[in-house]
């Protein structure tokens, strides 16, 4: 008997998904547990088996669509079974709603058509906009998305692709940066780049009209219009010949001076970078930092695409010295100046000036700081203090890095250890929650790393069932995907413990902030050459400080302060941990 295969609900806040991959075609054999399909969620791309056996009678959803959670995936079954009655019944099903609202749609078309006939006779324009009701065929409305299950809005942080330019499906179409990271957003979809929604550095709410992909020379404008009437937000721009023509005609007569200004008199250029109707080519962020400064933009040359003005061309403008020059031989030659009777000193002024810089944060410094006040606000912090003598640890990662293709860092022996730790002190594992406090029985390890706009935590999950190379190999591999922007959400969640270290900086000790849920946070210092007495004699050293920042609504002080020991013990002897 044939088996129906509706869209799985692949995390807790997915309520559709996309087929990125059929790796099964119609036809094929399928056996239980083979992957059909890699299916996108909210969250991250994943691999989908089957849990049936047989061929694979019907395809429901194409690669690159996306659709509803069970909705109609595929079908399953013997081959040359009728599956004609399957296919209908869920297409009755998933249609249900819609002929609902369908019938509803007509009913107020009905009424908009009577409105409209009695309308005729004051405005011919009305018949037009009725026309507008409807996004056209081929024509693909992209939205801002949600690449993680707490982003509300989105930044774009850079378009990879210009309006006017072609677009394949699986190319990236723009970096959006969400509030955990800055991700490439892909094209579902081929054709033509007709307009873009958002600009770069701007933000806008989950669901906001992005982009819209399309035939070359369909009308945006009636695009547009009817993305109003649905309801979806999409910021107007002067794109159509009318509005540009209208706008610059405006602009001419503004802009037209009656009589040459003072500074054009005294000699400073006019730079080309105006457009066919006499508009500033600049983008929105030299014309603010050009307002901020006084800068008239007509003077300043641009770098960017067809001689736009961008914020480096701005910053680096330097005003002509012609015209102080010109003025200064004006005022010399009508009212010259007389010899001072004896030699005055020069008294110096800097030229310097006051100035600052407004950076705009990004949603992952808005995220950062949002987290970290709940946090520090919510969380009664202590701290707790070790000194670790290292010489062994030492020794033993030369020994260890002496291996072929294996490199261990000392702070992979402090999450090894700090793991290992945590076996025996689970309460230091533990969050809180209210009424109650959940204790952790696996260990996921949330390794901080410094990236340009901030701080990244991705997790290494089941850190105390690994061995050190491959914690070693793990964490350089999710600390290259932080730096260069490739974490997936679900990569930067769950974590029960953090390790931050700023040893590699030469700090000797440091306190931080917890990273909620989590109960506590180890501080790593750097390792310090240093006299030591052993054995009643004073010999040089080495010894690195650990500072435990712990929850005191879940971790009491002997707690903590028997975890350090723990962890103390395990560098100080690193064969233990082998063991």
């Amino acid at each position: 008997m044939a088996e129906v295969i509706n869209m799985p609900r692949l995390s807790d806040t997915m309520e559709e998904g996309v087929v990125a991959k059929w790796l099964k075609q119609k036809g094929d054999k399928v056996e239980e547990g083979d992957i059909l399909a890699e299916i996108e969620t909210d969250k991250a791309t994943m691999e989908f088996e089957s849990f049936h056996d047989g061929v694979l009678l019907h395809i429901g959803i194409e690669e690159g669509e996306g659709a509803p959670v069970d909705t109609l995936l595929a079908i399953i079954g013997e081959e040359g079974e009728d599956i004609s009655d399957l296919i209908k019944n869920s297409g009755e099903e998933n249609s249900s709603d819609k002929k609902t609202e369908e019938s509803e749609a007509e009913e107020s078309k009905k009424e908009k058509s009577s409105e409209s006939t009695s309308k005729e006779e004051e405005s011919e324009d009305t018949g037009d906009d009725d026309d507008d009701a409807e996004v056209p065929d081929g024509v693909e409305v992209v939205t801002m998305p949600r690449l993680s299950d707490t982003m509300e809005e989105g930044t774009v942080a850079t378009w990879l692709k210009s309006v006017g330019d072609d677009v394949e499906e699986g190319e990236i179409l723009a970096e959006i940066e969400t509030d955990k990271a800055t991700m490439e957003f892909e094209s579902f979809y081929s054709g033509k780049l007709l307009y873009i929604g958002i600009d770069e550095g701007e933000s806008a709410p989950v669901d906001d009209v992005l982009a819209v992909i399309g035939p070359e020379g369909t009308d945006v404008d009636k695009v547009l219009k009817s993305l109003k009437k649905e309801g979806k937000s999409s910021k107007s721009k002067p794109d159509s010949k009318s509005d540009k023509e209208s706008k610059s005609s405006s602009e001419k007569t503004k802009d037209a001076p009656e009589a040459p200004t003072s500074q054009e008199e005294d000699g400073d250029e006019i730079a080309d970078n105006t457009d066919e109707q006499g508009r500033i080519l600049a983008s929105p962020l030299a014309k603010k930092i050009a307002e901020d400064k006084g800068i008239d933009l007509r003077k300043v040359s641009g770098s960017g695409d067809h001689g736009r003005i961008v914020k480096k061309d701005v910053e680096d403008f330097k005003p002509s010295e012609q015209p102080a020059e010109t003025k200064t031989e004006k005022v010399s030659k009508e009212e010259p100046k007389e010899e001072p009777s004896a030699p005055v000193a020069e008294v110096y002024t800097p030229a310097g000036e006051e100035s600052f810089e407004d950076v705009k944060n990004s949603q992952m410094r808005k995220t950062i700081a949002k987290r970290l006040l709940e946090s520090k606000n919510s969380a009664p912090h202590y701290y707790l203090n070790i000194e670790v003598d290292m010489e062994n640890a030492m020794a033993s990662r030369i020994h260890i890095n002496e291996m072929p293709d294996v490199k261990v860092s000392f702070n992979d022996l402090v999450i090894k250890a700090s793991a290992m730790a945590l076996r025996k002190h689970p309460q230091v594992n533990s969050s809180w929650d209210g009424e109650v406090t959940k204790i952790a029985k696996h260990i996921h390890i949330g390794v901080a790393v410094a990236v340009d706009e901030g701080l990244l935590v991705p997790v290494l999950e089941f850190a105390d069932q690994q061995s050190l190379t491959q914690i070693g190999s793990n964490v350089k591999n999710l600390a290259g995907k932080a730096k260069n922007k490739k974490l997936q959400p679900n990569e930067m969640e769950g974590s029960t413990f953090t390790v931050s270290n700023l040893g590699m900086f030469g700090i000797t000790e440091f306190t931080s902030i917890i990273n909620q849920p989590n109960s506590a946070i180890l501080s790593v210092g750097t390792i310090v050459e240093k006299p030591v007495v052993k054995k009643g004699e004073i010999v040089v050293g080495h010894t690195m400080i650990l500072t435990l920042a712990c929850d005191h609504r879940t971790v009491d002080g002997a707690s903590g302060a028997k975890f350090l020991q723990t962890l103390k013990t395990y560098l100080e002897n690193p064969v233990t941990m082998l063991a």
